[in-house]
């Protein structure tokens, strides 16, 4: 005596061939045509999983993005101007040495470097892969302006700032 069938049978829908037999399941025609268009999907879509440079390119936009507006702040939080240095090799910002709590306006060096709350110096380098054009020399004023001839717009990549000359607004169009 066995352990009885717990397990109720499942109702499938079958599909009587001429021969009279049940068949179920799908056809190898059935099979081949759904393997064939899951393999094309699959070229088309995996590299645009596997490609990081519209990330990269994004990310490094709005870090430059953010940085332009830190040093614009502090520029006029300070009352010292700050210099941005721009190109293909990365960013980085510089102040004027401050002497007895003023900025010394006969350092034109601007070496002391911007730091953020935590200590760390305010610059950076572009990912693998990203181009950062044109290259940028230029100071946030006091009073937030820069020193650029007219507004700037920085290409990272595919993706755009655009610094307003007078004003210092950094934008992402």
């Amino acid at each position: 005596m066995g352990l009885p069938n717990i397990m109720p049978r499942r109702n499938l829908p079958a599909v009587r061939p001429r021969a009279g037999r049940l068949v179920r399941g799908f056809t190898l025609v059935e099979l081949v045509l759904v393997i064939t268009l899951v393999g094309i999907l699959a070229v088309v879509a995996a590299p645009r999983f596997f490609n990081n440079s519209t990330f990269d390119e994004r990310g490094y936009r709005d870090e430059i993005g953010a940085a332009l507006r830190y040093a614009q702040k502090v520029a006029v939080a300070t009352g010292c101007p700050v210099r941005v240095t721009l190109n293909a090799s990365g960013y980085a910002l510089g102040q004027q040495t401050a002497l007895a709590g003023h900025c010394d306006p006969g350092d034109a060096s601007y070496a002391t470097p911007v730091r953020l709350a935590d200590g760390e110096v305010m610059a950076g380098s572009p990912p693998a892969g990203v181009t950062v054009t044109p290259s940028l020399d230029f100071v946030f004023g006091a009073t937030g302006g820069t020193t650029l001839g007219g507004d700037q717009t920085v290409n990272v990549g595919s993706r755009a700032l655009l610094v307003n000359a007078t004003s210092g607004l950094v934008t992402t169009p």
